[in-house]
C-alpha cells in the first residue's frame, strides 16, 4: 500500500508548488531595456521585491533614481542591474545617457 501512495503524494506536491507559487516580493520582476525604453514603464511591485533590468539594447544604459535612492554602473548589452525594493513609495528613474529614457518603480 505505501508504494502505491508515494507517487500520489509526490504528484500532489509538486501540483500544490506549481498552483501556488512563491510568495509576491520574494522573486525577482523585470523591466527590459529595448529600443531605448523601459518595458514596462511602470511596474508595481510589493515592498521586498528585487527588480532586475535588462539591458536588451546594442547601447550601454545607465540608471539613476530622480530621489538618488538607487544608481547603476553602465549597463552594456545582454548585462543586468538589480536593486531591492524595501520600503512602499514611487520612484521614478531614468537612464544618465539618455534623458528622454524615463521610468517609475511603484511600491506597496
Amino acid at each position: 500500500m505505501k508504494q502505491k501512495t508515494a507517487p500520489l503524494i509526490l504528484a500532489l506536491a509538486l501540483f500544490a508548488g506549481l498552483a501556488f507559487p512563491a510568495r509576491a516580493g520574494t522573486g525577482p520582476s523585470q523591466v527590459r531595456i529595448e529600443n531605448f525604453s523601459f518595458h514596462p514603464e511602470t511596474l508595481e511591485v510589493p515592498a521586498g521585491t528585487t527588480v532586475v533590468w535588462v539591458n536588451d539594447d546594442e547601447e550601454i544604459h545607465a540608471l539613476f533614481a530622480l530621489d538618488q535612492s538607487f544608481r547603476s554602473p553602465g549597463i552594456d548589452s545582454k548585462e543586468t542591474f538589480e536593486h531591492r525594493f524595501t520600503t512602499p513609495g514611487t520612484y521614478e528613474y531614468r537612464c544618465s545617457l539618455h534623458p528622454q529614457m524615463k521610468g517609475t518603480i511603484v511600491v506597496r
